[in-house]
């Protein structure tokens, strides 16, 4: 099948990984050259180091994968995609924008899946001329390890369309757990309190950023702390997501903390700056 991927972050660099690693051409778009040639860098040692998490499998080369991704700052080449993933940042504005342009390109049987953490997937749908094919995937970063997915189905996605996603999710091994849509979902509607919380003891000076992660993996199991979550999503994307939910459930458990926000003022922005909650060096970005 042929899929467009609008995007070229950390979220559409693993979903176009996984896409043209269970052999599907992938249009991976973004709005400049400097951001794509970063990205087609960053897929190449992405589907080297896939070798290693997956040595009870026979890999593709990394020549033969890449073949199979068209990177490019133009539209039109959606022509002939059937599927569209969009993943740019949780703005509205942007996100309005992809609509608004990708529509008309794209064939009336393309099904596009929004891949948002809050943003209404029916607000989504209803930019376009096909809104009963437009379907709410939540990746989970980092997209080629996860095996599952939130998937969210829009007040007019079809059945048709929720069952042609998930055979393609499949083929990319990947599991839909569906819910229905309201900002946030599930999996940002719970986990992003927790995150804003554990924001807020560390501003109290209750504990530090490592004390409350430990709490939650050694008392938990959890395998990964909230804060340091946080970081691995990106302390931007976290402001934005809950920025998204204050405004659209007007209720003050969603406020940001003010550290979050400093935070982020601050360009502290987790593990793709290098430093967050905690300090990265460059190779664990």
């Amino acid at each position: 099948m042929n899929i467009g991927v609008i995007g070229a972050g950390v979220m559409g660099i693993g979903v176009a990984q996984s896409a043209a690693q269970a052999g599907h051409t992938v249009i991976l778009i973004d709005i400049s050259a400097d951001i794509l040639d970063k990205a087609k860098k960053e897929l190449q040692k992405n589907i080297r180091f896939s070798a290693f998490y997956n040595r009870d499998k026979q890999m593709e080369p990394v020549d033969e994968v890449m073949k199979r991704i068209t990177f490019t700052t133009e539209y039109e080449l959606l022509a002939d995609a059937d599927f569209l993933i969009e993943n740019v940042p949780e703005v509205w504005e942007i996100k309005k924008e992809v609509y608004l342009k990708a529509d008309p390109i794209c064939p009336p049987h393309c099904i596009f899946l929004v891949n948002t953490s809050c943003i209404s997937i029916t607000k989504v749908a209803a930019l376009t001329n096909r809104t009963d094919k437009v379907f709410g995937v939540h990746f989970m970063n980092p997209v080629p390890l996860k095996p599952t997915v939130e998937a969210i189905r829009g007040f007019h996605t079809s059945e048709e369309t929720i069952q042609q996603s998930q055979e393609f999710l499949a083929s990319m091994g990947k599991e839909c757990i569906i819910v229905n849509d309201m900002p946030g979902f599930v999996s940002n509607r719970l986990s992003h309190l927790l995150m804003n919380e554990a924001a807020f003891v560390v501003q109290d000076q209750v504990a530090e950023p490592k004390d409350v992660d430990d709490i939650f993996k050694k008392c938990f199991n959890h395998k990964m702390g909230p804060l340091e979550t946080a970081d691995l999503i990106g302390l931007d994307t976290v402001v934005q997501s809950l920025d998204i939910l204050y405004e659209s459930y007007q209720d003050p458990k969603f406020r940001v903390c003010p550290l979050l926000r400093k935070m982020v003022d601050a360009g502290l922005l987790g593990r793709k700056s290098g430093r967050g909650f905690y300090t990265y060096d460059e190779f664990d970005l």
